[in-house]
């Protein structure tokens, strides 16, 4: 039977979890972040972009919206609270179902029960969470009821809603983006928490350096805010302050928000080949030091270098390549913690050096006339002349051997005739590429001569 993580208030005979429409208040034994979840539009903080008077989202707590969402943002941002409101709010039936663990047939059952409910002049909501986890047929199974209104969804997500939900979802749901929190969103929630009667009940203090460093280490998410107050508050005793020097001994690490096969994976990702493709090292380390922190394979990384030396980089510096080959080497022999050094070694060197993309283009030039069908006869006195026959064709009669040429280059056709003035590669004047710009461009007036 499929349980939900979420709004424990007795199991229905549908696997789902049920508590009707109404709120579930956490007893006094639950973690300090469960305790303090609003009970009401006035105590969030935050999303006021979306929770605003006439929002859609306002209007969907109060009990007058019709349209179901999907609510996509970075954990403890209120996904969670903003569903348990709606419980608290409206009068209808609450059904929570967690992707983790519920399948299509928990579905179907909690539809056929919402329409028979319908019948009856009940509506019912239809919370879940990590929608992103529900498979194409699991998400499939939702459209006819969503579109017909049996149920209200609201799903919450984590991802980007547009890689990880089937597109019939998306256009019958509408996309409502939470963003992190900020610094005083979450010190507003630590404070709260110190002297509520939900939370620690003003059973200690809290220096104003204590709370900053909490919204620090916190990220913009509150949950992870609280779960930081409660870890240091139980080295405090009654009536004592909860210092800086106590929130650094009882948190260890801030815990870097990065889902590996998630959005944060592409974004942070993204970030760090921007980042030194725009020359800044610093914040190309910063990413760097993200992806390492988060777990990220260490290949993954050096595979993305790799490639940015040749595709940012290229011959402006030609000592970047090899030098992203051995990063890579490198994490291959010794991996993390000491490949790191490697990583950032080959992140600072890429980030620094001159910039081209001219390799990309001259490939990708030279490939797009390929596909186009400009492809041509390879000339004859450039074709393979080793076998009997050859020179009676034609093959490889008059080819000039470059060597023979006091300087290495010779007039001479080498390109088909149907691309015989293709130029592929243009130098940039940036680092190395200055110098072979004026190479590349004697060496072309040599080949085609008397072509001109």
């Amino acid at each position: 039977m499929a349980q939900a993580t979420l709004f424990p208030g007795g199991d229905d005979d549908d696997g789902a979890v049920d508590n009707g429409a109404g709120y579930f208040h956490p007893g006094d034994h639950a973690p300090l972040a469960a305790r303090m979840r609003p009970r009401t539009l006035d105590e969030v903080v935050g999303q006021e972009h979306i929770l605003g008077p006439g929002k859609p989202l306002r209007r969907l707590v109060e009990g007058s919206g019709a349209a179901s969402v999907i609510l996509y943002g970075p954990p403890g941002t209120g996904k969670t609270t903003i569903a348990s409101l709606v419980s608290a709010e409206t009068e209808r039936r609450f059904v929570g179902l967690s992707a983790l663990n519920a399948g299509v047939k928990e579905v179907r059952s909690v539809i056929d029960r919402a329409r028979r409910d319908l019948i009856a002049g009940r509506r019912t909501v239809l919370f879940i969470d990590e929608v992103h986890r529900f498979s194409k047929t699991q998400q499939d199974a939702l459209l006819g009821a969503v579109e017909n209104r049996i149920v209200l969804l609201v799903a919450a997500t984590t991802e980007n809603p547009s890689f990880s939900v089937v597109a019939p979802l998306l256009s019958r749901s509408l996309i409502l983006q939470l963003h992190p929190l900020g610094d005083e969103d979450v010190a507003t929630v630590v404070r709260r928490a110190l002297v509520d009667e939900r939370g620690l009940g003003g059973r200690i203090t809290a220096t104003g350096e204590a709370v900053d460093q909490l919204v620090a280490l916190a990220g913009g998410d509150a949950r992870r805010a609280l779960t930081y107050t409660e870890a240091a508050a139980e080295a405090v005793p009654d009536g004592g302050e909860l210092t800086v020097e106590m929130v650094r001994d009882n948190v260890d690490r801030a815990i870097v928000r990065y889902d590996r096969d998630g959005d944060q994976h592409y974004d942070v990702t993204s970030a760090f080949i921007k980042s030194v493709r725009g020359s800044d090292v610093d914040a190309a380390l910063h990413y760097l030091a993200r992806m390492i922190e988060a777990g990220e394979d260490p290949r993954f990384i050096a595979r993305r270098l790799v490639i940015l030396a040749s595709e940012d980089i290229g011959m402006a510096d030609p000592e970047a390549l090899p030098l992203a080959v051995a990063a890579a080497q490198t994490v291959a022999l010794i991996g993390l913690p000491e490949a790191r050094l490697a990583l950032a070694q080959a992140t600072i060197h890429l980030a620094t050096s001159p910039k081209s993309n001219a390799v990309i283009t001259a490939i990708d030039a030279a490939l797009y006339d390929v596909r186009e069908g400009k492809s041509g006869h390879v000339p004859p006195h450039l074709r393979d002349g080793h076998y009997a026959g050859a020179k009676k064709l034609g093959n490889a009669v008059g080819y000039r051997y470059p060597h023979d040429d006091p300087r290495g280059i010779l007039d001479q056709q080498y390109l088909p005739d149907s691309l015989v003035d293709a130029c592929y590669y243009r130098p940039t004047g940036h680092g190395a590429e200055q110098r072979l710009g004026d190479v590349v461009g004697r060496l072309r007036r040599i080949i085609r001569e008397s072509r001109r």
